[in-house]
């Protein structure tokens, strides 16, 4: 492999784990402090890339369209939470998971009706579309490197926000001792209500980042919604930093064991078969990696002590 190509894959799996971060730092949030099975978390992603598509159809401006889609996926967020999630919190992860699948086929339908089943894509202005300079042969899209920054200071941002601030205390309280935090006067089901905004906010947030790379579908969000799961398994329930690691780690691993699997492939099969085996055995190392974690590391990387 050269350098050049290193190079590129290399920033092509920290710009996907830095994504995959970003959907995985809320549903761990939701795991871990609440409990609570939520497999809409992925279709979150789905809204937050076809709500930037409309506003950015109703506005003409990009960067207003991303604030727009953000600040929808938060009140969808809290408005899924009021009416369908809060009555699911004490019933069974059976029940959990059945309702939350059934929002899944709901608002997959929903997004045909509304945009139809064609794929759509997401403009990027002028601003956003060039390209960076990086090696004498090798320029590298300035986009790309904006939704890596994007997702570093979310990360930092949401780190201090659970560690340094008074929500972030409760939060952490909440997760261990519910009872004993509400005792205290704390209002329990406002402060889930918080945690399971934000946590659909930063899955809107990751499919606005995704929308202009990757095609805009009813049902994108069902397979990473599996790689997600893998990065919090990985990286220990509600565990913040766990889900920091273990996202990097598997988008780097997805990235750069595509191209290498493609290319040993190549040397003993040839290029045709190499192509079609390469990426699916990519895709198998990630779940090797989180059964060898598992083994030696049960409760993952970094488990959590609340949520820190």
């Amino acid at each position: 492999m050269s350098m050049t190509l290193l190079l590129i894959q290399t920033l092509n799996g920290l710009q996907y784990g830095f994504l995959l971060f970003l959907i995985a730092a809320g549903l761990t949030l939701v795991f871990g402090v609440m409990g609570f099975i939520n497999l809409a978390h992925g279709v979150q992603y789905m809204v937050g890339a076809y709500l930037a598509f409309a506003f950015l159809g109703l506005t003409g401006n990009f960067f207003l369209a991303v604030v727009l889609a953000m600040v929808s996926a938060l009140v969808l967020g809290l408005l899924l939470e009021s009416f369908v999630f809060r009555h699911l919190y004490r019933r069974s992860h059976l029940d959990q998971v059945l309702a939350t699948f059934g929002i899944i086929i709901f608002l997959n339908e929903l997004a045909k009706v509304l945009f139809g089943p064609a794929t759509l894509t997401l403009e990027l202005p002028e601003i956003l579309s060039g390209s960076v300079q990086l090696t004498e042969n090798l320029r590298y899209p300035v986009y790309r490197f904006v939704t890596i920054l994007v997702g570093l200071v979310v990360a930092v941002l949401l780190f201090l926000a659970v560690t340094r601030t008074k929500v972030g205390m409760l939060i952490r309280a909440g997760a261990t001792t519910p009872e004993m935090v509400s005792a205290l006067g704390v209002n329990i089901e406002r402060l889930f209500m918080i945690v399971f905004g934000v946590g659909a906010m930063l899955a809107g947030l990751a499919g606005i980042i995704a929308a202009p790379i990757f095609a805009i579908e009813p049902g994108m969000g069902d397979n990473i919604l599996i790689l997600t799961f893998v990065v919090i398994i990985i990286g220990g329930i509600g565990s913040i930093r766990g889900a920091f690691i273990a996202a990097l780690l598997v988008g780097l691993l997805d990235t750069m064991g595509r191209t290498l699997a493609t290319a040993g492939l190549d040397l003993v099969f040839g290029p045709s078969i190499a192509n079609q085996a390469g990426p699916a055995l990519a895709s198998m190392l990630v779940y090797i990696l989180m059964a060898a974690i598992l083994v030696v590391r049960p409760r993952g990387l970094l488990p959590a002590k609340g949520v820190a």
